[in-house]
């Protein structure tokens, strides 16, 4: 049995990963020329005007950021898209009808979703050896930190797909949602530079702690506790699963 949805996850994984790197133009290239934009405009025009913050150059600070930015998006879209290109052309029902459970169903498409976000990362993270020497302080930090975040976005993006009822609902959470948690996430400053007030506000958006345990791993700095940054990456893990199963579970937003 466990054979038979080892067999059911794998053709899961594989049909994702087949579908965005049929499309790599659309999928790959555009977020790595987009990043190199960033690290050309924020790194080398800005950041020699800015200076150092925390001791490192302003391009050594933002880079770990940005790399995870690259993640968050392509996790979360890969899903969302896919997902909801099922839903829409009935394809999901074969899945809803095989004797397949529903967190095999979650795996397949949460992997493919981090599968993609993670290959974005590490073109990103290729890109940008070519403005600034990476220095790392803790490996285990770092793919900790960007596979958990990777899981969380693209569980989002399922949970996204899920509700959605047409392509542009696909697109309203990333351009209200997640692109200004984004920004105001720690990418390209640090919290500690704020008011206090609104260091207070800063730290109840789940970004901040991801960005800041990803920067932890490079530069070994960071404005809030690395253990607060994995506590919260598990609760958005198990919650965000939990949530998923139980929307697959009972059909909403599918049967109907």
């Amino acid at each position: 049995m466990y054979q038979i949805y080892w067999t059911a996850f794998c053709s899961l994984l594989r049909k994702e990963v087949k579908r965005f790197m049929r499309i790599w133009v659309q999928t790959i290239v555009p977020p790595a020329i987009t990043m190199t934009l960033y690290f050309i405009i924020f790194g080398n025009l800005i950041g020699s005007r800015i200076g150092q913050m925390h001791g490192f150059s302003y391009m050594e600070y933002i880079v770990p950021g940005l790399i995870m930015m690259s993640v968050i998006t392509n996790s979360y879209s890969n899903v969302a898209s896919s997902f909801f290109s099922a839903k829409f052309q009935k394809n999901i029902e074969e899945l809803l009808i095989a004797p397949v459970p529903t967190y095999v169903i979650i795996l397949g498409y949460v992997m493919g979703g981090v599968c993609r976000g993670l290959l974005i990362g590490a073109l990103v993270t290729g890109v940008s050896l070519f403005f600034v020497d990476l220095h790392i302080q803790h490996w285990w930090i770092i793919i900790a930190t960007v596979f958990m975040t990777s899981v969380v976005f693209a569980l989002g993006g399922l949970i996204n797909a899920i509700f959605a009822r047409s392509f542009d609902d696909i697109s309203i959470v990333p351009t209200f949602v997640l692109t200004p948690l984004t920004y105001l996430g720690g990418v390209f400053y640090s919290i500690s530079l704020l008011p206090e007030l609104w260091q207070g506000v800063s730290k109840i958006n789940p970004i901040v702690y991801m960005v800041n345990a990803f920067r932890y791993g490079f530069l070994g700095v960071s404005d809030v506790g690395i253990g607060t940054s994995f506590s919260v990456l598990v609760l958005f893990v198990l919650g965000l699963y939990s949530t998923c199963h139980y929307l697959l579970a009972t059909g909403r937003g599918i049967r109907s």
